[in-house]
């Protein structure tokens, strides 16, 4: 690919209606003609290019058997934390390319811990190579939740873009959302106002904590506009369906999720071993049920577009609309709230002129499109907070690894690991890398930086596909952020945040 190519992200909605220079297929583009300092992240090559970089041993290494992965595993999770374990290493061995291990790992994981991690804009690029890595059950690294928590099937998250499956399943995920396209904005603006409506007379007896509206909002909007299931027609499902999801993804996750406090005891206690799926399925099963009962128009489109089996479509659904809808947005939402509250340069103000001057008659795909700075708030909140921070890949095959710095030999075999909070924050690509700057992906620079904005599977430039690991729901998860700061600014002038909770909100005035 050539570096002068332009870098295209296509939105697949039909009922856009952009300006004719911009319409084609029924699908909005947007082109950023760039030239950037590196090898472009969407390349694939068989054969890597020549490098003018000295070829380097990776350093660091694993330690004494089981010592070397616990030493580690307690320094990840409790001593030293993600980040700064990570930073740490990187900074004692002088490179950004390193071996360490992550857990879980002893004493009852039956896993390699082993890595080779890649902390920088360049090495990181070659999770994306699917000529370079294979991503068949690597989502949270060598080891893998029981298939028992997805119906005893290996979701498309776990499959490798040479799997035959992986093409059914992802096509059908991307076209789910293309559908959903005629409902996307009426229902958030509904789910937001009944929220808003919700939180508001409670303020005037104090802080009101916006973790339970936030992620009943998530709910419902993710079940209408991804399986076309309304939680209203179930009790039970709008009473208790997020917590249901909350529980279902808590379970097969906790394992690997770094907890700083009360340790030693949860390394003891929750980190030392799986969790069985029974503790989690009757929430599944109800689950099940609710996609299975009210979804089954987008079950049928599964059958009979993409032949998928009707459980091979649920347990897919449920898996996107949990893990990647509701998991992703209810960690994205409190970063992206965060970022407002805690902000000191006055940036509601300028979000809020921008939205007001530029709404016109209000929310519509056409309107995102001009909000330059709320967009460019968003990536920057993915910048720093990605929501999910570790990628892996499976080597396919000997191939040489460049850094900024070096050149790496790289074994069949081997896991690469990549921690994003800190591939973000490379230097060499991005200014002042570990301050909030709002604006910092607007304007021309800005666009050309979105090449190196790893959030997705890969680069916010590149375009989820049947033959890439890129979420199919990259360009909905920033667009329905835009759409949450774009509603949140037209029905206030400001909002005051502390913590996880609204304090007060000022109203535009008469």
């Amino acid at each position: 690919m050539d570096l002068t190519t332009p870098f295209c992200s296509p939105i697949s909605f039909k009922h856009l209606n952009p300006p004719s220079k911009l319409k084609s297929n029924n699908r909005i583009i947007f082109c950023y003609s760039s030239q950037p300092p590196l090898t472009s992240p969407t390349t694939t090559t068989s054969q890597p290019p020549t490098s003018s970089l000295p070829v380097r041993p990776i350093p660091g290494g694993y330690g004494l058997p089981l010592l070397g992965p616990l030493a580690d595993r307690l320094d990840y999770a409790w001593f030293q934390g993600t980040e700064t374990f990570f930073k740490k290493r990187s900074e004692r061995h002088s490179s950004t390319v390193f071996r360490t291990n992550v857990p879980p790992s002893f004493p009852f994981f039956l896993v390699n811990p082993n890595v080779i991690a890649v902390l920088d804009v360049k090495s990181f690029a070659h999770m994306f190579d699917m000529d370079l890595v294979d991503k068949r059950n690597v989502l949270v690294g060598d080891w893998m939740p029981s298939t028992k928590f997805t119906g005893d099937r290996r979701v498309c998250a776990y499959l490798d873009p040479s799997e035959p499956q992986h093409e059914q399943i992802k096509a059908f995920a991307i076209d789910t959302l293309k559908q959903s396209s005629s409902v996307w904005i009426p229902t958030l603006t509904t789910l937001l106002d009944a929220m808003w409506d919700s939180i508001e007379p409670q303020l005037s007896a104090g802080p009101v904590s916006y973790i339970i509206p936030l992620q009943k909002f998530i709910f419902a909007f993710s079940s209408l506009t991804i399986a076309g299931a309304d939680p209203a027609n179930s009790p039970d499902i709008a009473e208790n369906g997020y917590i249901r999801m909350d529980r279902w993804l808590a379970v097969q996750l906790l394992p690997s999720i770094p907890i700083n406090a009360l340790q030693p005891l949860v390394e003891i206690f929750l980190h030392s071993f799986a969790y069985p799926f029974f503790l989690v399925s009757g929430d599944y099963n109800k689950l099940y049920e609710f996609i299975e009962t009210e979804g089954k128009e987008v079950i049928s489109r599964a059958e009979t577009e993409f032949k998928l089996s009707k459980d091979d479509a649920i347990h897919n659904l449920l898996f996107i609309l949990g893990f990647n809808a509701f998991g992703g947005f209810s960690i994205f939402f409190l970063s992206l709230l965060n970022a407002l509250g805690t902000d000191k340069t006055g940036i509601q103000e300028k979000l809020r002129k921008e939205v007001r001057e530029k709404s016109g008659s209000g929310l519509s795909f056409r309107f995102v499109q001009e909000l330059d700075l709320v967009q460019s708030f968003v990536y920057e909140t993915l910048r720093l907070n990605p929501p999910v921070p570790q990628q892996y890949g499976r080597a396919r095959k000997d191939f040489d690894l460049s850094s900024h710095d070096a050149v790496f030999k790289v074994k069949k075999g081997e896991l690469l690991c990549g921690f994003q909070a800190l591939v973000m924050k490379d230097p060499k690509v991005f200014d002042d890398p570990e301050t909030f700057i709002a604006d910092r992906f607007t304007g021309e620079k800005g666009k050309e930086l979105l090449s190196y904005l790893f959030w997705s599977n890969g680069p916010q430039s590149g375009t989820p596909t049947v033959s890439n690991k890129q979420c199919a729901g990259k360009d909905f998860v920033t667009l329905t952020a835009t759409l949450f700061l774009a509603h949140l600014f037209l029905r206030y002038d400001s909002v005051t945040i502390d913590g996880t909770s609204f304090t007060a909100v000022e109203k535009p005035k008469p």
